[in-house]
């Protein structure tokens, strides 16, 4: 039974949704209901956890206890400040091993199931070389290497000569690095100028872009049985091995795998094994091990001591998981930052936008990314980044109706995203943002 001083009524709407986003906020892991779900905003929580720690913010105390029981009772509760509960399916839907529910459930909704006739013996059959059903074969030329160099590297980079310096330090030091910060900083466009830097030229054969999310897996990236043309499922190698494998026949060439959205796989399952000989000290023959589906006389594998990677990780999107401690001591970090500063003023003035445009871009941003770092919901991993406008138009005469499109159509909907709860201080900011 609950305590007697137990009131319902002080837990409001606005409790539940700061609870929400202190889970979100602090990454906290959370017990998984057994039958029922909170779901808000596309994410799954088990509401007796959420009305815990809404009623202890309502009360200002945190050794406060929910005194209602699971299920139905704080269900109710959830529902009359307009939660959506959900009931969970009967199967798998809700483990660690079955990727995001509430996504699987959106694209349901998006893409309903349609009824079909029933298959019947008179249907048309296809051959299976028939060239409806075959995948493009067209080949395509890599673009030939370029010099590139440390000047051209500083012209085209947003970071000091120091911070460049740095960076390569810890990417040779490590072999593993990983760039961090808020969305729109320049991390893939810097990812890949540091192999070139390392090469000393523009190589496309020695450098490899993969971007992780929810659904790969260590199959695609290592090894793991596939279909092939004929429909047999045969152990095929994933881009990891396959990249290994042209890095040993060029040992004294650096090889760079780019790793983008870092954070975005599940990447205990992705590495597995593997994530011991991402160290620099366990590369080699002599630190091989043998691969789960590979057979028995197949030769160990090992990552070649010139083979580095490069990750990048957006740290604004709370719905993705941080990194662990056993992968994060494998790699360096570098925080990269919004640049509003010289660097952006002077790329945008050698491109001939008009001294008012760059100023009003350059105050407007900086007070707004100020507002963001100070927001106690929000924080710097949330700031605007500088790639919104390093591609300016070529008429000096159309940069401020350009700005004001990139401020109207991409910013300002981003502010409304960010301060979903709080309306009146988006509908603030834009104000201030948009004003002439």
């Amino acid at each position: 039974m609950p305590a007697p001083d137990f009131d319902p009524t002080q837990l409001t709407r606005d409790h539940v949704l700061r609870a929400l986003r202190q889970l979100d906020r602090e990454g906290q892991r959370m017990p998984l209901s057994t039958v029922y779900d909170l779901v808000y905003k596309g994410r799954r929580y088990p509401p007796r956890t959420v009305a815990r720690l809404a009623w202890q913010l309502a009360c200002n105390a945190p050794e406060a206890k929910w005194p209602l029981a699971a299920g139905s009772p704080t269900n109710r509760v959830l529902e009359q400040l307009d939660f959506t509960i959900a009931t969970k399916r009967p199967t798998l839907e809700n483990s660690a091993l079955d990727g995001d529910v509430a996504a699987q459930e959106a694209m349901q909704e998006l893409y309903p199931l349609k009824a079909t006739k029933a298959v019947t013996a008179e249907k048309t059959s296809v051959p299976a070389n028939d060239a409806t059903v075959q995948e493009p074969t067209l080949a395509y030329q890599l673009p030939a290497a370029e010099p590139y160099g440390r000047e051209q590297a500083l012209q085209e980079l947003f970071i000091t000569e120091a911070k460049l310096d740095t960076t390569l330090a810890a990417l040779s030091r490590r072999r593993n690095l990983v760039l961090q910060g808020p969305p729109g900083t320049g991390k893939t466009f810097l990812a890949r100028r540091l192999a070139w830097l390392q090469l000393g030229a523009t190589d496309a054969r020695r450098v490899e872009l993969v971007q992780f999310h929810p659904s790969y897996s260590y199959e695609d990236f290592v090894q793991g049985f596939r279909p092939d043309a004929q429909g047999t499922f045969r152990l095929q190698e994933g881009i990891l091995l396959d990249f290994c494998r042209r890095a040993l026949q060029e040992p004294d060439q650096p090889y760079f795998l780019l790793i983008d959205e870092l954070n975005r796989g599940n990447l205990s399952r992705i590495f597995g094994e593997l994530l011991l000989l991402l160290e620099a000290d366990k590369r080699g023959p002599e630190h091989a091990v043998r691969l789960p589906y590979s057979p028995a006389e197949a030769p160990r594998f090992y990552v070649p001591a010139n083979v580095y990677f490069i990750g990048t990780m957006n740290l604004a999107d709370r719905s993705l998981t941080p990194l662990d401690y056993a992968l994060r001591r494998r790699f360096a970090f570098v925080e990269m930052e919004p640049e509003f500063g010289p660097p952006l003023q002077e790329l945008l003035a050698r491109q001939g936008v008009p001294e008012v445009t760059i100023q009003r871009l350059a105050v407007r941003l900086t007070e707004l990314n100020d507002a963001i770092t100070d927001d106690p919901e929000l924080g710097p991993d949330f700031r605007i980044g500088h790639s919104y406008f390093c591609q300016p138009p070529t008429k000096p005469t159309e940069a401020e109706h350009w700005l004001t499109l990139i401020l109207e159509q991409e910013i300002a909907p981003l502010l409304d995203e960010y301060w979903l709860d709080q309306p009146a201080k988006a509908v603030s900011h834009k104000k201030k943002l948009l004003r002439k």
